[in-house]
């Protein structure tokens, strides 16, 4: 993975982040400029991830004879054991400490639908929206892994056609019939393909790095994004939160250097995944010992860092371990293939 996105990973899970200390802490109500910006702009760091995860999976499998079956095995061993413990604990918040929690509802057939990745209403009656709310961007995630593991079948050079026919087919003519739900109709999934159309750029040399271009790209994507807002996602934030990912490959000679971004790209996805749990039990004790919030928030951050660092060296690290070496441990003869 590139440094320059992984700074830029870890730069979309802290903007979600802000985004929901926003909702939590003050029903997205602000006065404040940076109030208002992190309420209107700071969901764009979803786009960002879905944009980020074209580009990786793309690139991840070009030049590697990899099946469907064993690419689907990858994926679910890299997404599903933090995303269901994560979802346990929840499940657990909402039926022995339900204060923590008092918009959420437990049921148990929405909680397994949730597990699998299967949109459905929430049982608080806030939306298509899994136990651990955030999960619902893993919902698109696991679709898009899907159909990038059926364009496997085809040759490499046709697999980003295939995904656009497999994505223009499933929300505009499939997510209409009653058995396939319109979640999936929503636009924001055409942002994995403008992350493989990054990856076939890139990968054919396309994109240069160095120079000032890139800075003014940057620029000019920033401040569309702070000028637009998201009632036309794909065009609005889509585009730009592309210009941006473009810009940050272009600068990775900027960004090589600085290796704790690594680090904190390495931990975004359980940041993205823990945060949530983290401010509302931050939230639950100002509300009952009559805290500051701001001082709360701030005590939240770092508590968010360290349980993400946390989860992603003993969870997300040696459950990957785990998965090659049980891999690696299969007869003789069968080709091992590389995790990634």
């Amino acid at each position: 993975m590139l440094i320059s996105l992984q700074a830029l990973r870890a730069l979309a899970a802290w903007l979600v982040v802000c985004h929901h200390v926003m909702q939590i802490f003050f029903d997205f109500k602000a006065e404040s400029a940076l109030g208002r910006f992190f309420i209107e702009k700071g969901a764009i760091g979803v786009d960002i991830f879905f944009i980020i995860s074209g580009f990786v999976i793309y690139l991840s499998t070009q030049g590697k004879d990899i099946q469907a079956g064993r690419f689907m095995l990858n994926r679910f061993m890299r997404i599903v054991p933090a995303y269901w413990l994560y979802s346990v604990l929840v499940a657990l918040i909402i039926l022995y400490a339900h204060p923590v929690m008092p918009s959420q509802r437990f049921d148990l057939h929405h909680f397994l639908l949730s597990l699998v990745f299967v949109p459905a209403e929430n049982p608080g009656g806030f939306g298509l929206y899994p136990t651990l709310s955030v999960g619902w961007t893993l919902n698109y995630e696991m679709f898009f892994y899907l159909l990038f593991a059926l364009s496997l079948v085809a040759p490499q050079r046709y697999r980003p056609l295939a995904i656009a026919g497999a994505l223009a087919l499933v929300s505009t003519v499939l997510a209409s019939q009653p058995w396939l739900s319109d979640f999936y109709r929503n636009s924001i999934v055409y942002e994995f393909l403008f992350g493989v159309c990054i990856g076939v750029c890139y990968r054919r040399g396309w994109i240069g790095q160095g120079g000032w271009a890139p800075v003014v790209l940057l620029l000019v994507a920033l401040m569309a994004i702070y000028q637009l807002d998201s009632s036309m996602r794909l065009l609005n934030w889509g585009v730009p939160s592309a210009l941006v990912v473009i810009a940050c490959i272009a600068l990775e000679p900027w960004f090589r250097s600085v290796r704790p971004l690594k680090m904190l790209g390495d931990c975004s996805y359980s940041v993205y995944l823990v945060h949530v749990i983290v401010l509302s039990v931050g939230w639950y004790l100002q509300q009952r010992f009559s805290l500051s919030a701001e001082w709360v928030i701030v005590g939240c951050m770092p508590v968010i860092l360290l349980a993400s660092w946390a989860s992603y060296e003993v969870i997300e690290k040696r459950t990957f371990r785990y998965a090659k070496r049980w891999l690696a441990a299969e007869p003789r003869g069968v080709p091992r293939p590389q995790l990634s």
